[in-house]
């Protein structure tokens, strides 16, 4: 690992990127150019006092997970991703593997989509990104540390999830998909060690799973509709609709109602409102923050309690 290296790399990446490149506000009184380190740790969802150390060239040896997040927030191309993982200490991800590197493209279309909740998964079902409509309908994953941040995982052996919360058939039928979906991926995919790992995990955690996975059923989805229960607009029922890049295996899911609808009028509210869970202040949740980042600070805060499917 080369301390310096790195710290100079990650602040001349940094600099060259501005505000808008993130989707955030540029504000005033700017005093060097590019995105200040606040600005970075909040989408990355690590500390600004680890970020400084890391730049600085004191900080503690990186992970992948800690590098990968800042590749995401700085908006690096796949060969700058792997130099950084190099100067890091740590291997690049491998051809063959699963990326958990959103695609640039992707995380721009979401910066435009706000007043529709988005969230990006790739073929493990790992939550790579999400907008603050995802956070405010369905909750907010920033509170988990970075390897529990996987549908599958909240919706087998974590504390579970809003969408048919109350309709156990519907409930079964969403799951059902779920693994139908991880069985395709694991066609494609064999050698993938994070999908293994969780394939194990879930098959160990849950007899659920282990049930389903058992029957190998496969089928591709374009597109559902999911029955979610928020804890102040009630049952809403969703289009969900999936946009599928094929040249890194990643799925934009988009939610939505037709015009005119209480579900269209209930996702307004949750825009212009700013609805909190318990009607409380912004504050902690119940989920630890893993032990090299903090919650990310943002706006989505304000608006979740539990994590998202």
């Amino acid at each position: 690992m080369d301390r310096t290296e790195l710290g100079r790399t990650l602040r001349a990446w940094r600099e060259r990127l501005r505000p808008a490149d993130l989707g955030l506000p540029a504000g005033t009184r700017r005093r060097t150019p590019g995105l200040r380190r606040e600005e970075v740790a909040q989408v990355a969802g690590i500390s600004v006092d680890y970020l400084t150390r890391l730049e600085q060239g004191r900080g503690p040896h990186p992970s992948d997970a800690v590098l990968g997040a800042l590749g995401r927030a700085l908006r690096l191309s796949t060969d700058e991703r792997d130099h950084l993982f190099t100067l890091g200490g740590v291997r690049p991800p491998a051809p063959g593997t699963i990326s958990a590197e959103p695609r640039p493209s992707l995380l721009r279309l979401m910066d435009r989509l706000t007043d529709l909740p988005a969230l990006l998964l790739n073929a493990r079902t790992d939550v790579l990104a999400w907008n603050a409509m995802a956070a405010a309908l369905l909750g907010d994953m920033s509170a988990l540390p970075l390897a529990q941040r996987n549908v599958a995982l909240q919706a087998f052996v974590g504390p579970g999830n809003r969408l048919a919360a109350d309709d156990p058939a519907e409930r079964d039928r969403l799951d059902r998909a779920l693994v139908s979906d991880l069985r395709g991926s694991f066609g494609r995919y064999p050698d993938d060690p994070g999908l293994k790992r969780l394939i194990a995990t879930l098959e160990q955690g849950s007899e659920r799973f282990a049930r389903m996975w058992a029957e190998r059923s496969v089928r591709v989805r374009h597109g559902d509709r999911k029955r979610i229960v928020h804890p102040q607009l009630g049952v809403l029922t969703l289009d969900c609709d999936t946009l599928h890049d094929a040249f890194d295996d990643q799925m934009l899911l988009v939610y939505s109602a037709a015009p005119g609808t209480p579900e269209a009028e209930a996702l307004a509210l949750l825009r212009v409102l700013g609805i909190e869970p318990d009607g409380g202040t912004n504050g902690p949740s119940d989920g630890q923050p893993d032990r090299e980042s903090d919650r990310r600070v943002t706006p989505t805060d304000q608006l979740t309690d539990r994590p998202i499917r």
